[in-house]
């Protein structure tokens, strides 16, 4: 396993196509919402993603319309999300749906993932304040997704225009992701704020 990963939990990733109804279940189970800074979300993969713990998995299974995953959150940079404070929270957060490479097959690529890829990103994102792997552990319904990468940076500004340190570093991040995912199959970024709530 890669010395980048300091952290791992269980939790639930719901999938959103309506930022109210994410925001209604955030209300209830508490957790992270993610909602996209864009105001059409139609050419989004999903408007918003709820990442919590909750003893009523049905219930949150029904209401996350676009689907809804068991992930094993690991910390690659920076804190653990339930350890930060609403102040410590990044500013911007760029969400890369994954779906693996099936040449490798999920458990390769997510391995693939975790001690190849994340030493990298770490080197060739500079900026990047904190950045979390959401491994798929079990699909309750939904696209076949294997992952989400929340890479987060101070700013907006930041993770348009500054997320890679170099041509070089782009062009190393970009052949390594083909190695484990399947680029034509996984959906495109969402922009993202995140919010930390209680329940």
């Amino acid at each position: 396993m890669s010395d980048c990963v300091i952290d791992q939990s269980l939790k639930i990733a719901a999938a959103f196509s309506d930022k109210l109804a994410a925001s209604q279940c955030f209300d209830a189970e508490g957790g992270h919402l993610l909602l996209s800074r864009s105001e059409t979300t139609s050419h989004l993969p999903f408007a918003a993603l709820l990442l919590t713990t909750t003893d009523n998995v049905a219930a949150l299974q029904e209401a996350a319309d676009v689907g809804a995953y068991l992930v094993c959150e690991r910390t690659i940079r920076n804190q653990p999300l339930d350890s930060l404070s609403s102040g410590g929270l990044p500013g911007s957060v760029g969400i890369f749906t994954l779906v693996a490479n099936p040449n490798l097959g999920a458990t390769a690529s997510d391995a693939h993932w975790r001690d190849k890829h994340a030493p990298l990103a770490l080197e060739v994102h500079t900026l990047m304040t904190h950045y979390y792997q959401l491994s798929v552990q079990h699909r309750f319904g939904g696209p076949d997704w294997n992952g989400f990468a929340l890479c987060c940076f101070a700013t907006d500004d930041d993770l348009r225009h500054r997320f890679f340190n170099s041509d070089v570093g782009r062009n190393q991040v970009n052949r390594d992701v083909s190695e484990f995912a399947d680029t034509r199959r996984s959906p495109r970024r969402v922009i993202a704020t995140i919010t930390a709530g209680q329940r």
